[in-house]
Parts: structure tokens; sequence; C-alpha cells
């Protein structure tokens, strides 16, 4: 049921810090089972995943120097409050994803289900970012700027950067990896599509 209410409430310092620990968690855990799985994720860690394989440069480079123009576009087009949630989230994602694997054992995971699962989990957690106007860099911001400057959905402009990622992918992965991981970027960008548009939610921060 579409929110018609023009008179929301902004959301409070509470509620924004657990949207922040709520969706890394998500997307830390649906990291996880990707990882376990072999399988590839989509957006500039992705693309930075990408680039590692064909250069060999170290990932961690790589990803800081393709998110440093979409942090400037974050901080001139969509203001400081949000660029300051965005860079708590990548750190916080930058922390989880590293401690979840000691917290949880992965006996026996089924990759299909690794890129269903793990798909819905990173695509709940951007969405619960995205309510509150935060992110995780790189084409994320660029998404979030598209949909709310020009109308474009930002679910199906991540969908096609990050098929345009793993098409490249199938060069470099096996095939059967890279179509489970195609499954979970549909899965992920899909959530976002259907339940991050305007007028269904007008909660802000």
């Amino acid at each position: 049921m579409t929110d018609t209410n023009s008179d929301s409430v902004p959301h409070g310092l509470y509620e924004d810090v657990l949207a922040l620990l709520t969706g890394t968690m998500f997307v830390a855990l649906g990291l996880v089972l990707y990882t376990h799985a072999g399988l590839i994720t989509g957006s500039s860690a992705g693309l930075a995943l990408l680039i590692q394989y064909v250069t060999g440069y170290g990932f961690g480079a790589v990803f800081f120097v393709i998110n440093l123009p979409f942090y400037y576009l974050a901080v001139k087009r969509m203001g400081w409050p949000f660029a300051i949630r965005t860079f708590a989230a990548v750190a916080l994602i930058s922390v989880l994803s590293r401690l979840t694997p000691d917290w949880i054992g992965i006996g026996l995971l089924n990759p299909l289900y690794a890129a269903i699962a793990g798909g819905g989990l990173m695509g709940m957690g951007l969405l619960v970012l995205f309510r509150h106007r935060a992110g995780l860099g790189g084409f994320n911001i660029l998404a979030l700027y598209l949909q709310d400057n020009y109308g474009i959905r930002a679910g199906y402009f991540q969908l096609a950067v990050d098929l345009t990622i793993l098409v490249v992918s199938a060069f470099y992965i096996d095939l059967d990896k890279v179509a489970l991981s195609v499954v979970g970027a549909a899965v992920l960008n899909l959530i976002i599509a259907i339940n991050h548009r305007p007028g269904r939610y007008v909660g802000m921060s």
C-alpha cells in the first residue's frame, strides 16, 4: 500500500544508527554466502575484483580509487549527511565482512541457494540503507542520484551495471558461477526496484 502522507517525520539519529547496523549486517552476511560459494558480486566491489583479476593490482587500492569520484558526487550532489552515513556504512561493511566468517560456520552451501539468499540479503540490506539516506559507495551513489534527479529507477540502473560486470567476468571465472551470480544480481536489484521508488516510502533522514 502506497504511503501518501506528505508530512512524514524525519528519522531520528537512533533510527539511522540502527538502520546502518541492520543494513550492513544483512549485506555482510550476503557477501559471506557469495564468497563461500565462489560467486562474484556487482557494483564497484565487483568491478574492483574484476580489475584485480585482469591487472593483478590489489583489491583494496583499486576499490578505493574507483570510489573516489562517487564520494565526490555524494558530497556535492546529495549532501554531507548522505556522504557521512555512506562512509559509516562502508566502514561497517569492511569490518563485518571480515568478522562474520569468524562468527558463523558453513558446512554445506548449495550455490543456487547462496545466489538467491545472498542476493536477497544484500538487496534487503541496501534497501534499509537507501531508505535512511545511505549507500555503500560506488555505483549505489550514482544510482540514487539518478533516481532522485532524473526518475531512473535505482534498482534497474544498478542491475544494468551489475550485469555488465558479470558479462565481462565470464572471461575470468567459471561460467556456472557467472550464471548463478546473474541470478543473485537479479534478486538483489529487483528487491530494490520494487520497493525503493517515489511514492512507495516517504521516510527520510
